[in-house]
């Protein structure tokens, strides 16, 4: 029987803010520098914190690598930020960062390959009690993460046993002007302008299968965002969605920040967007961008464009936590 191969995609150390250096070059005043009387990161607990951090992170990264080391597997490494191409060939990939090192490798799987998360840097609540009148001492959240440097290679093994099977995740669709985007968004997509401060002017409507049309509503706002089940808990939740079952197909959206809307088109500014729908965006600013997943994978856009999004995208086998796990559709 041949031995199965794995995929270890890592999140990388450059992440963390850098520790400022006693004579470089940051040290010395600038126009822009803080005043001597107050030093940049001057609390030494900063500094402990994120090479805490760092540690922490390198600690779950040897660990992971020592229990695949002892596998009966063939397995390689790769930083996430040196990877570009899809990943074909492996058996299973194994995330070692948070979520957001998750999502970047799922813009690189189909619906073939697993994905098992690892969050190699968790809140400590302690941590967070003793240091919430300094700073913001949370560290990743790790949602989606089925394991910790605690209990990775348990969950490995039931994982590569079978006796802990992933779930299928729905994922975000889109055309751009008739033509498939190739990547698709397991949390959200952004439509806006790349300012921020600048408004976003578009229209949209849902369409059904049948061809069946909402009315069509011009919107001038700071964007639209639209979310999968899994990315529901997310920046969705934070500007005043709601929760949605992990195993729905529908896709949560919102207009963001709309100016002056017409009480007929208010109730639709957030809703669903049906499995058997599709969602009809024509873009009106000169330029925009569609954020997929955060910041790192961006398509830009301009006037006239016309984007067709939806829940048509394959879906992603993901090793979810215990208290995620997915009741068996009835």
């Amino acid at each position: 029987m041949a031995r199965r191969r794995v995929l270890l995609f890592l999140k990388p150390f450059d992440v963390y803010p850098p520790r400022p250096c006693a004579g470089s070059a940051a040290s010395f005043p600038t126009s822009s520098s803080p005043p001597p009387s107050q030093p940049r990161a001057a609390n030494p607990k900063v500094l402990s914190y994120l090479d805490d951090r760092c540690r922490v992170h390198k600690d779950t990264i040897d660990l992971c690598q020592s229990v695949l080391q002892h596998k009966s597997l063939d397995w390689t490494s790769v930083q996430r930020n040196n990877f570009s191409q899809p990943i074909r060939d492996v058996d299973l990939v194994i995330t070692v960062g948070g979520d957001g090192t998750l999502l970047r490798a799922s813009h690189f799987l189909d619906s073939s390959v697993p994905i098992l998360g690892v969050n190699s840097d968790p809140t400590c609540p302690k941590e967070v009690d003793e240091l919430t009148d300094e700073f913001d001492a949370r560290r990743s959240t790790g949602y989606l993460c089925a394991a910790t440097a605690g209990n990775f290679e348990q969950i490995l093994d039931a994982t590569l046993d079978g006796s802990r099977r992933p779930s299928e995740l729905s994922r975000i669709s889109m055309k751009l002007n008739g033509i498939q985007l190739p990547t698709y968004a397991l949390n959200d997509i952004l439509v806006s302008h790349p300012c921020p401060a600048s408004v976003s002017r578009f229209s949209f409507r849902k369409r059904s299968n049948t061809g069946e049309s909402s009315h069509l509503i011009n919107c001038r706002s700071s964007g639209l965002r639209v979310s999968t089940a899994a990315g529901s808990t997310a920046a969705m939740l934070s500007a005043g969605g709601f929760v949605m079952p992990l195993s729905s197909r529908e896709l949560q959206y919102m207009i963001r920040e709309p100016i002056s809307p017409t009480d007929a088109d208010k109730p639709l500014l957030h809703g669903l967007v049906k499995q058997e729908q599709h969602m009809l965006v024509v873009w009106y600013n000169q330029e925009g961008a569609v954020y997929f997943d955060g910041s790192h994978v961006v398509h830009s856009i301009q006037h006239g464009d016309t984007l067709e999004i939806s829940s048509y995208a394959p879906t992603l086998k993901v090793v979810l936590p215990e208290h995620l796990l997915m009741k068996p559709s009835e």
